[in-house]
């Protein structure tokens, strides 16, 4: 009898492939403030994510924001309508082109949604009725100018550049994120395991192709394109 494939054990959530979250320091999001000033109390670690942060305390609430490279403790830092300076957030219509900017949002007053992971920054590339800002992955992205965003770059960017050194460590380092520490293909594993599993030799032993409509768990491999339907001329 065969059992769940990898896949569809991870979608169903269970403890092992869930983030602990038990363990994370709480929402780190942009602060619905118009127009305040913290102090930096503390920059700390975040186990699930690659970023450093810092615990900023306003007049009116104490929140957990993504640190730009360069933050101090007892620094000050802005919300609204301020300077252009390291660690204030303001509207991205009020930030000058060419501009380095960090944990922007998708919509005005969504906590920040685009480059928050460490080492990265988007960059604003022109003003209108919309503002361009291209982000990390090199996208084009037209956001409306009420949106707010850092100043800044990411800290911790050279963390991917220290070795693992140890197996155990980057199990650790993943299972923190929610992600797959390592991959085992299906041809390597037995035939309980998944469909291309089993054989003297690691091979497939059937077309590799399968159909759209295949059942989950065997609908693996080489799927099917996306059937589009041709748009008829008027």
């Amino acid at each position: 009898m065969g059992k769940r494939i990898a896949t569809r054990r991870r979608g169903k959530g269970s403890r092992t492939y869930r983030s602990p979250s038990h363990r994370h320091r709480g929402k780190v999001s942009l602060p619905p403030l118009k127009d305040e000033e913290g102090i930096v109390t503390e920059i700390v670690r975040h186990p699930g994510r690659t970023a450093t942060l810092a615990k900023v305390s306003f007049s009116s609430v104490k929140v957990l924001m993504i640190a730009p490279e360069g933050l101090q403790v007892g620094q000050r830092v802005s919300i609204g309508k301020r300077e252009v300076e390291l660690g204030n957030t303001l509207p991205i219509g009020d930030i000058p082109e060419s501009t380095l900017i960090f944990n922007v949002e998708a919509m005005p007053g969504d906590g920040g949604k685009f480059a928050r992971t460490a080492g990265t920054s988007a960059v604003v590339l022109s003003q209108g009725r919309e503002t361009v800002v291209q982000l990390p992955s090199g996208k084009y992205k037209n956001l409306n100018p009420r949106c707010r965003a850092t100043i800044g770059v990411v800290s911790a960017g050279g963390l991917t550049e220290q070795p693992f050194a140890k197996a155990g460590k980057k199990v650790n380092v993943y299972r923190s994120r929610s992600k797959k520490p390592f991959k085992t293909s299906g041809v390597a594993m037995n035939p309980v395991s998944h469909p291309h599993g089993g054989g003297s030799h690691q091979h497939v032993g059937k077309p590799s192709t399968v159909s759209a409509n295949a059942p989950p768990g065997r609908k693996v491999g080489r799927l099917s394109s996306k059937k589009k339907k041709k748009k008829r001329r008027k």
